[in-house]
């Protein structure tokens, strides 16, 4: 049986985004249940934007799942990225992704690695920031198995990523880590 999602944004920097609902997030869930979806998305700006007690209530009321916690916030809003050519904006690019799967790990829910992946450039040549990436799927593949859920990667479109656009070249990637 297939079962449907619609993500729920709370970062104001993707207002023109993609995700479907930018209500508050009682209205947002309304909405979902209202249109018959099964489950939600979380787009929020944060692992501390809303608490995992306020979002469980939110799902008993509405009888909605969540199917997924979004990191993307980490790259809108903060810029991180786990291919900065900083050490330090990797750090906290991990730390964020980190703090996420634990929050989606609270709710049972994957958390999703897209836009926060980053891109190779001069100062971080391709072969560097795929080793990166590698080192810091690694770490986050054994966190949400620390937390009994699944790990999300999200090959990108062309305009957000350079570093895999086609799920074949990813899935090979990922096969080989």
């Amino acid at each position: 049986m297939m079962k449907t999602a619609v993500t729920l944004c709370r970062v104001p920097e993707s207002a023109a985004g993609p995700f479907v609902f930018h209500d508050p997030l009682p209205e947002s869930f309304a909405k979902a249940a209202a249109l018959g979806f099964d489950a939600v998305e979380l787009f929020l700006e944060g692992p501390d934007a809303v608490p995992a007690d306020e979002i469980h209530a939110l799902q008993q009321q509405c009888g909605l799942a969540i199917a997924a916690v979004g990191t993307g916030s980490g790259m809108v809003k903060h810029g991180l990225s786990l291919t900065d050519a900083s050490p330090e904006k990797r750090k906290a690019a991990l730390d964020f992704l980190l703090r996420m799967i634990g929050f989606g790990g609270r709710l049972g829910a994957p958390a999703i690695l897209g836009s926060m992946q980053g891109k190779w450039s001069a100062e971080v040549p391709r072969e560097k920031a795929l080793d990166l990436l590698a080192g810091s799927l690694r770490v986050a593949g054994q966190a949400a198995a620390a937390c009994g859920v699944p790990f999300i990667y999200e090959p990108l479109n062309r305009y957000e990523t350079n570093l895999f656009n086609h799920f074949v070249a990813a899935a090979e990637f990922l096969d080989e880590q």
